[in-house]
């Protein structure tokens, strides 16, 4: 059967209910960017010409599933309007292509005795389905080395799980709860190799998404460090061969799954782990401690590589009394201790200032700045920490703490130092990622009104290499220092802070990181009355960020909060930005007449900028893309004549045929929109030529782009062929 006729009996079949409603739900929830708005503005406006008036995208399922129901009903008696749903359906690019099959970490050389545990896990792997998600809860006490029980799973359980073994550790997420769904959705979707274009930005998306590329396939899914059941419900597994493995520090959730326990080794294993980490030449001092070793750590883990590690050290032991500090009854804090009685004073200091702030993760330079020593030294400090097994190292050259040992060093910082050297350390921290994240931020949209930065900060940008690498190495860290800014009296840091992540939202899609971020600033920046613009800059990127993952009255109201910051602070450029932003909100959600009004505001604030006044050296960029937005809100509102008008003027402006510098990227995304619109005007043959012209200038990195053409090409040649 050639479907792409679309045509009579042929288009019924292909838009069969289920069809339909399977992409109903997914638009909106699709892929992320431009391509999946383009998807959605081309369903908007073939579900108005199906119904005959606007119909705004519903938000949940329910009523999408009865949108679905009333397009479905006009389609029978319309063998037309169904075939320009079938090539629609067809022709609309897949969410994402196969997974890559992961890359667990390394299991533990010296785990040993958690076969009982291990068989646990395999069992739950291997029961009759019967319809039971295959999830496991594996939880023991901090150090108890549930980790490593996990990636030791991995590795004994390659042929079970062929299709793909998948981990990901929360413990560098920003806040001490960690992400929430979504952002564990990204995380896995990230690990799956899915093109960033094509993740979703909707927790639902990300979700089908997911369900999708495990569908029918054998695969493991290791979610480490799990602080809440909310954050993994949503990767409950639906299909029989998929095995959900969540690992808690601490207590177990209050999940519906297997719950394994990970117990203390007994003293038999706990001495055959001590000397495999120390190794047979050390056997004399490990036999002639060993009694001591065992008391303290009592069959933990991580105490007990801790203690062996150090064992490898010709050095005299401590008294009881030094070794066993304060707690007697906590392997990981009397372990800790003892490391820290290894490390020189200088390591041991810069240690409990690193710890103070709660950084994710620290690099040399930002545990220099705490320590207030050159960066070198920070590097050789951070490494005996490594040694002694106070510190992780990272990829990258950075280093981060486990959640109980940097709780430990912190609590001894301030009756080491005292309250002041303390906060003096945080707040050479917080200045250092200022020096650090402003310039980069400059540096990635250097020619962007969005990032002027103080005058101390803006030399510093023209030696940044790669802005947005820096942005995405410290992202962690300026959400977790928003947070100790505000905390610490720096407000007006904690609103530059958020500030220099506008790159990373707008060019890198990290709008998960950057959120929680961004609602701290904004309320901060309400709350503290900070100055109109700045408070105005922080609600449009809140507003923005709101609106790419779906939130849209959120985003409507930071948005209107931005507009009317702007307006007090007479800023006529920002004031158009945002309700520039407010149009694009309503363009996205299928409210064509609303959203033609807000950009034809937007364009006569824009036009009321006279030469000379701030902004104006911006305007013709600025009404080239209203004149886009234009066109695509015309497209949806049913007037095809004057949508093509609005975007051929903007094609000609991003080709630089009116002067101005040409952009290839946003002269493919004028040309697609006028494709579309072409398309649906009936001129199909020039449609094909635009997007010919489209794909000439697309770079090979741009996948999802080209593939939606490709669709919109098969839509486009399956109507010249009729």
């Amino acid at each position: 059967m050639d479907r792409r006729s679309g045509g009579g009996a042929d288009a019924l079949e292909v838009v069969a209910l289920s069809a339909l409603t399977t992409f109903l739900l997914g638009v909106g929830n699709g892929a992320a960017g431009e391509i999946g708005k383009n998807l959605t503005l081309s369903a908007g406006t073939l579900v108005r010409r199906t119904l005959g008036r606007e119909t705004p995208l519903p938000a949940a399922a329910e009523d999408r599933r009865a949108l679905a129901a009333r397009v479905h009903a006009r389609l029978s008696g319309d063998p037309r309007r169904a075939g320009e749903w079938a090539r629609m359906l067809e022709g609309s690019p897949e969410p994402a292509a196969e997974p890559s099959q992961g890359a667990m970490p390394p299991a533990p050389w010296a785990f040993t005795n958690q076969e009982k545990v291990l068989k646990q896990l395999v069992r739950e792997a291997d029961r009759p389905w019967e319809g039971r998600p295959r999830v496991v809860l594996l939880s023991g006490p901090a150090g108890s080395g549930s980790t490593s029980v996990a990636l030791r799973l991995g590795a004994e359980t390659r042929d079970r799980f062929p299709d793909g073994q998948y981990y990901v550790d929360l413990r560098d997420a920003a806040g001490e709860t960690g992400p929430d769904s979504a952002g564990v959705l990204l995380r896995l979707l990230r690990e799956m190799d899915v093109h960033p274009d094509l993740i979703p930005g909707t927790e639902a998306g990300r979700e089908r998404v997911y369900r999708q590329l495990t569908a029918e396939r054998r695969a493991l899914v290791v979610i480490d460090h799990a602080t809440s059941p909310a954050q993994v419900r949503a990767l409950v597994p639906s299909t029989p061969d998929v095995l959900l493995l969540v690992v808690v520090s601490g207590p177990p959730l209050l999940l519906e799954a297997e719950r394994v326990a990970v117990p203390p080794l007994t003293d038999r294993h706990a001495k055959r782990l001590v000397r495999k980490v120390a190794g047979p030449e050390h056997a004399a001092r490990v036999k002639a401690r060993l009694p001591g070793v065992l008391e303290r750590c009592r069959g933990n883990a991580f105490a007990l590589h801790a203690e062996a590690r150090l064992l490898t050290r010709d050095e005299p032991e401590h008294t009881p009394a030094d070794r066993t500090g304060a707690w007697p009854d906590h392997p990981v804090r009397t372990a800790v201790h003892a490391a820290s009685l290894r490390l020189g004073p200088d390591a041991l200091r810069l240690c409990r200032l690193v710890a103070l702030g709660g950084w994710p993760s620290v690099s040399a330079g930002l545990a220099a700045a705490a320590a207030d020593v050159h960066e070198a030294t920070a590097a050789r400090l951070l490494d005996e920490a490594v040694d002694v097994g106070l510190l992780e190292p990272l990829p990258d050259l950075r280093y981060r703490f486990r959640p109980e040992v940097r709780r430990q060093l912190a609590e001894t910082a301030a009756a080491e130092y005292g309250l002041g050297a303390c906060a003096d350390a945080v707040t050479r921290v917080l200045d250092a990622l200022l020096a650090l994240v402003l310039p980069a931020s400059r540096a990635a949209l250097p020619e962007s009104w969005r990032t002027e930065v103080p005058e101390e900060h803006r030399t510093a940008s023209a030696s940044v290499p790669d802005g947005l690498a820096v942005l995405a190495a410290e992202v962690a860290n300026v959400a977790r220092a928003v947070v100790v800014a505000e905390e610490h009296g720096r407000t007006g840091t904690a609103l530059w802070l958020a500030r220099s992540l506008w790159p990373l939202q707008l060019k890198a899609g990290y709008w998960d990181e950057v959120l929680p971020a961004l609602r701290d600033a904004a309320r901060c920046a309400e709350e503290t009355r900070a100055d109109e613009r700045t408070a105005a800059a922080l609600h449009f990127q809140l507003a923005h960020c709101l609106g790419e993952t779906g939130r849209w009255e959120q985003a409507a109201r930071a948005a209107r909060s931005a507009v009317t910051y702007e307006r007090a602070a007479g800023h006529a450029r920002g004031e158009a930005s945002a309700v520039e932003l407010l149009g694009l909100l309503s363009l996205n959600r299928w409210e064509y007449e609303e959203a033609y009004a807000r950009f034809a505001e937007a364009e006569a604030v824009y036009r009321g900028i006279g030469p000379g006044e701030e902004g104006a050296a911006d305007l013709p960029r600025a009404l080239a893309l209203i004149e886009r937005h234009q066109g695509r809100a015309l497209r949806g509102m049913g007037r095809p004549d004057e949508s093509r008008r609005c975007l051929e003027r903007a094609v000609d402006f991003f080709a630089g045929r009116t002067g101005a510098p040409p952009e290839a990227y946003n002269h493919a995304r004028a040309l697609t929109d006028l494709a579309e619109t072409l398309h649906e005007a009936g001129d199909s043959a020039t449609a094909l030529v635009r997007i010919t012209e489209a794909e000439v200038l697309l770079p090979a990195s741009a996948a999802p782009h080209r593939a939606y053409l490709a669709g919109l090409r098969r839509r486009c040649a399956a109507a010249t062929d009729r």
